[in-house]
């Protein structure tokens, strides 16, 4: 279904179950609005990204998305930056094993790269998110960025998250992202502190569609 005028909802823009889920457990308690995303509509396009920069990337999927479905939208995108690899993987974060690679292909590629390194302390980096909030009429109406410093482990471990949740070790904690609570991971990520920075915006914006 393709939505025309305004409502108080908000499209996330992907298909990545894990990110739709943790948006919306942020946004819990924010019971006036209501969050739409790829299964809500017969068709819901697909849109390439780039490999210029992770704000680039959020614009572009946030306006895409925002024109088609003629609803305000939500997107981000975001990856993971190693030192050792001089940034990478970067905002190939998901892609970084091939076009069609796992979630596990990816992970399994950057623990080889990193095989030969076995101190942590050479094994820092951070997750990065950029979050953009999108309007079909006015453009941008705000942009925010989340970081989640951190360090490689050497092993999977943990069930939940997704992406490299299971072998990123969180800054200050001996627990990788995947073995955090939902709760408890919202409070440091990457994307919890984007989505937190996006707050205000978020609530002037729906405030707006009042008047």
């Amino acid at each position: 279904m393709q939505q025309s005028g305004f409502n108080r909802h908000i499209v996330i823009a992907t298909k990545n179950r894990g990110k739709i889920r943790e948006i919306k457990d942020f946004f819990k308690d924010l019971k006036e609005l209501e969050w739409r995303a790829s299964e809500d509509f017969n068709f819901f396009p697909e849109v390439r990204e780039g490999d210029r920069s992770f704000l680039e990337n959020a614009k572009t999927k946030a306006r895409i998305i925002s024109e088609f479905t003629r609803s305000a939208t939500l997107a981000d995108d975001s990856g993971l930056a190693v030192d050792a690899l001089n940034g990478a993987p970067g905002v190939t974060s998901s892609r970084y094993a091939g076009k069609d690679a796992t979630d596990r292909n990816n992970r399994e590629k950057l623990l080889l790269e990193l095989s030969e390194i076995r101190l942590l302390e050479q094994r820092k980096a951070r997750f990065v998110c950029k979050m953009v909030l999108w309007d079909p009429d006015l453009g941008m109406i705000a942009n925010t960025t989340g970081t989640c410093e951190g360090i490689i482990g050497f092993e999977e471990k943990g069930s939940g998250g997704f992406g490299y949740d299971c072998i990123f070790i969180p800054a200050g904690y001996k627990k990788t992202m995947a073995e955090l609570s939902q709760t408890e991971k919202n409070k440091i990520s990457h994307r919890g502190r984007a989505l937190k920075e996006l707050t205000p915006f978020l609530k002037e914006y729906l405030d707006s569609m009042d008047k």
